[in-house]
């Protein structure tokens, strides 16, 4: 069978949705027992969203081959529960880059005039055909970022309108999220953004077969109707999305009532079969109706944006779900911290937690976090620069190394107990360059992490530039800090913990990029877990 394709556009406002349609789509065709690509088109000129600002662009995603991504690959992982890589992101500069370096090389362009149509047109589609090959999928969903009419976007809506020419309407569906808004001072959700929106779309050849519309209440026969007459889509096409007051994880149980995916077999010339969504009912049905609820702090820099800790924040989630808990997250920033002291912001928190960043701004705020979980016995989870601060917290406190620091933070301290891997002290080009993707880690046997993982040897994703300086692991563990998890070679620590305290477990890696909903990250399911022995599992939730 040919491998079908399920192109996903947006309309009207961008951060409408798009992301978590698709990947809501992908799951419930993969409950139907098909093999699905994804991936997600980015039309920025970035090569990858490695350097992208979290305040502009949210968190970036890692896959296990080292891509730093879009955030909705993270959806996309979450919600198909499969690792995704380097060919399920697409970007302007990826493309370009790549056409520019062939016609240099003469053997591919030899004597031609470079042009959008069809050397730029070819290598997108040459792109969303390998993706959907390296998965050897029944149906590749293929999301296109933007809003319709965006210029960058322009030569990928063309190239994915030559596909339906290319690979048979049969093999092609056009889905088209898109706004419904609802004007309170006349009472009435308003069509006119999404008719103008498909316009838009149609004017460059392409004609939705499905409408997904955002709405912030269920649409009226009226709306539907006016949807359906003016869009050219067929009323049982117009798949309402209303804002949803529980989980994101609830969605792809509302696009199945409504038949979304049947929709998209229909017009793809699918076989229609029955979907096995057991698994997921149990994730909402825990996530509603938890026992009992705790609250936890997460003191980092992008409290403005919680996009920036995305999947910090879902693994949380997976984390409640595995123990049946709803986690209610106080977001903290640590400048804020650092002004007011950490009784003011953590005194009622069961747990805290200081996720990845770069810079120095905050830093000394999440160092006086951690000093406060580890002396008063509350559980903590550090994530990358939450391991590097709390060495330099057990390092001035503990070990009574006055002036400890970060190299990242003060190149000249009197105790470097945090360098530059080797590797990275002389690096000038930051894109691509960072220690990425996925590497082997040994734990220590009977430590915490072991008992975690129920595992001694784990792999996990990275993305970072420094190290524990190994010049002071005798003086910190003679102190008693642990090193749970190292390289295989011994040379890298990977995890730290403290044995005399209830739960303080900090990893270099990011296991948040791996943590599902089905399957929460064995530290995110334990902290948690401890978290609610903390609170006395008194914390239950109001009927």
């Amino acid at each position: 069978m040919a491998t079908k394709y399920c192109f996903v556009t947006g309309g009207v406002v961008s951060g409408i949705g798009k992301g978590i349609s698709s990947a809501s789509l992908a799951r419930l065709l993969k409950a139907r027992g098909f093999r699905i690509a994804i991936l997600k088109i980015d039309p920025y000129i970035n090569v990858d969203a490695g350097l992208m600002n979290p305040f502009q662009h949210g968190e970036v995603f890692v896959t296990d081959d080292g891509a730093e991504t879009d955030l909705d690959l993270g959806h996309y992982e979450r919600f198909v529960d499969e690792p995704l890589s380097q060919v399920s992101n697409v970007t302007t500069g990826q493309v370009y880059g790549s056409v520019i370096e062939k016609e240099r090389d003469g053997d591919y362009y030899l004597g031609q005039t470079v042009q959008v149509i069809p050397h730029i047109t070819d290598e997108i589609k040459a792109r969303i055909r390998k993706c959907a090959h390296a998965y050897e999928a029944d149906i590749c969903i293929c999301e296109i970022g933007g809003t319709v009419g965006d210029i960058e976007g322009q030569p990928f809506y063309e190239a994915i309108r030559q596909m339906r020419i290319e690979e048979g309407p049969e093999n092609t569906c056009y889905v088209h999220v898109t706004l419904v808004p609802y004007l309170e001072h006349v009472g009435e959700l308003k069509t006119k953004p999404s008719q103008h929106s498909v316009r838009e779309l149609r004017s460059i050849g392409i004609q939705p077969d499905i409408l997904i519309v955002r709405t912030p209440q269920p649409l009226t026969q009226s709306a539907r109707h006016k949807l359906s007459l003016f869009c050219n889509v067929p009323d049982d096409a117009v798949i309402e999305a209303v804002d949803v007051k529980e989980s994101l994880y609830h969605i792809p149980l509302a696009m199945e009532e409504q038949g979304s995916a049947d929709l998209v077999c229909k017009a793809l010339s699918m076989p229609r079969r029955s979907p096995d969504l057991a698994e997921w009912h149990d994730i909402c049905d825990r996530y509603a109706f938890p026992d009992h609820e705790i609250t936890i702090a997460m003191v980092g820099k992008y409290m403005d944006l919680h996009d920036a800790y995305l999947s910090v924040t879902e693994a949380l989630m997976h984390g409640g779900i595995a123990n049946r808990a709803r986690v209610n997250i106080e977001y903290v920033d640590s400048e804020n911290m650092e002004r007011d002291g950490p009784v003011a912001h953590l005194a009622d928190a069961h747990g805290v937690l200081v996720p990845g960043g770069f810079g120095d701004r905050g830093i000394e705020g999440k160092i006086a976090a951690i000093g406060y979980a580890r002396e008063n016995g509350i559980p903590y989870l550090g994530l990358c620069l939450g391991l590097q601060t709390a060495v330099i917290e057990f390092a001035r406190n503990v070990c009574g190394l006055v002036g400890a620091n970060s190299r990242e933070f003060k190149k000249d301290c009197e105790h470097p107990v945090i360098i530059y891997m080797k590797e990275q002290e002389y690096i000038t080009e930051l894109g691509g360059t960072m220690r990425l993707g996925a590497y082997p880690c040994v734990l220590k046997p009977g430590s915490l992490a072991a008992r975690l993982y129920e595992a001694e040897e784990i792999s996990e994703r990275h993305r970072h530039r420094l190290e524990v300086n190994n010049k002071y692991r005798e003086t910190l563990a003679e102190h008693g800090l642990v090193f749970s998890g190292t390289s295989p070679e011994g040379d890298l620590v990977e995890m730290i913990e403290l044995p005399d305290h209830p739960f303080f477990i900090a990893s270099q890696f990011h296991p948040e990029f791996k943590s599902r909903p089905n399957r929460a990250h064995p530290l995110f399911r334990g902290f948690i877990a401890a978290a609610l022995e903390h609170a006395g599992a008194t914390e239950t939730v109001e009927a």
